[in-house]
């Protein structure tokens, strides 16, 4: 179903954005009407600064390789692009189901449902489909899906994408659109030996538009860039706002002794509830877990050596209030919304300034307020000077109350 089969009676011109200078319109892009109403519905009035430079370049067809964190509007300008080429481009005549248009991969299934989420906000009014393939959920009613309607965009984890591609219950080969996102984090998580076989079962680089994001451009990234993409713009945008207002940010002064005293005691004589703790080493976590568990605090781990029907378990009981304690490494914990987190606490502080913005990004969340409290030992407080100079500010240091290291 195309762009005629939409409600004509919706002018863009009720869509009122005066210009202003140094800002992009997506009145300004020439997108079809039928997406410009869905834009208007989410009252998306300007692109933010990903969208203002990708878009001419996607638009167009081409490849690109962009540095963008969660929260710059990546996956918008993504969406946009395809769903503009799909209206464009309509297929004629009879379509296989299971044969998508647009591949998009992404490393858990939180992320993927929030994709398809958008993705489906954006295709209101233009009648493509958007089917999501992901593992821990009803494998049947996946597979009910993907034969009910021939599929436009599909978004997926790498894993269960495997296991249909396997049973030949999915064709790429006709995949116009491949978007790899959080490509960093799909190699921390051990996927891309998974990943490698669906870029092999698309259409060769050449043949098909192909769009990467990753919060990091390692030298694995960049060579995986070249191999997978065709003569593609490079981008790179910071975030714009690198530390939310709403969270309040602290510093104990601890020792390397102390610190888990100091962990347990803010959790208990302060009722702390929905609490993220992050460490950076998955041993450190699983020690973590255990010791808090064995002194009677409900907590559990999300690392990526967590298989995934485990860490979705994990998060929904988190998410429902059911665990008290979340630890977690910044693989596995970047990227996860989790609306109503009070606390985020650094175990060890990030060797990485941006993980340190990742981690407090869980708190402080949908206009909420929120706190993070960071421990600085001797081990790590020489990282302290960094992460303040990457986000701009000083962080209000302080010595750890004596009364929270008591035993």
């Amino acid at each position: 179903m195309t762009e005629s089969n939409t409600p004509t009676l919706w002018d863009p011109a009720s869509f009122d954005v005066p210009a202003e200078e140094g800002k992009t319109r997506f009145h300004d892009l020439d997108l079809p009407k039928a997406l410009m109403h869905a834009i208007a519905d989410l009252g998306f009035r300007f692109a933010s600064p990903i969208q203002a430079e990708a878009l001419p370049i996607v638009l167009d067809g081409e490849d690109i390789v962009a540095k963008a964190q969660t929260g710059t509007g990546k996956t918008a300008a993504f969406l946009i692009s395809m769903i503009d080429t799909f209206l464009r481009e309509p297929l004629d005549g009879k379509r296989r189901t299971g044969t998508p248009r647009a591949l998009i991969l992404a490393p858990t299934r939180e992320l993927v449902v929030q994709i398809a989420a958008d993705a489906e906000n954006l295709c209101k009014y233009t009648g493509l489909s958007v089917v999501t393939i992901v593992g821990g959920m009803d494998y049947q009613k996946q597979r009910d899906d993907l034969r009910a309607v021939p599929c436009d965009i599909m978004v997926a984890t790498p894993g269960r994408l495997i296991d249909f591609l396997g049973q030949n219950e999915i064709n790429l080969r006709k995949t116009e659109v491949l978007v790899l996102d959080e490509a960093d984090r799909m190699l921390d998580m051990g996927f891309m030996p998974d990943v490698r076989r669906i870029v092999r079962a698309c259409p060769r680089k050449e043949l098909r538009q192909t769009m990467l994001f990753s919060a990091t451009f390692t030298p694995q990234i960049i060579e995986l860039s070249e191999r997978w993409t065709f003569d593609p713009t490079r981008i790179e945008i910071a975030p714009e706002h690198v530390t939310t207002d709403r969270v309040e940010q602290i510093v104990y002064i601890t020792t390397h002794d102390t610190k888990y005293q100091l962990l347990k005691n803010l959790i208990e004589t302060r009722d702390l509830h929905k609490v993220m703790v992050f460490a950076n080493r998955r041993d450190l976590c699983r020690d973590l877990v255990d010791r808090l568990i064995k002194d009677g605090v409900d907590a559990a781990l999300l690392s990526g050596e967590v298989p995934q029907r485990k860490r979705i378990q994990t998060l929904d009981r988190f998410k429902e209030g059911k665990t008290r304690v979340l630890v977690a490494t910044d693989v596995a914990g970047r990227g996860i919304h989790i609306d109503g987190v009070g606390h985020v606490i650094n175990y060890t502080l990030p060797e990485d300034p941006e993980d340190y913005v990742h981690r407090i990004g869980r708190t402080g969340r949908a206009g909420a307020e929120g706190t993070s409290i960071s421990f600085a030992c001797e081990d790590d407080s020489f990282l302290l000077p960094e992460i303040e100079a990457f986000i701009g500010r000083s962080l209000p240091c302080q010595q750890a109350p004596e009364s929270l290291i008591d035993a």
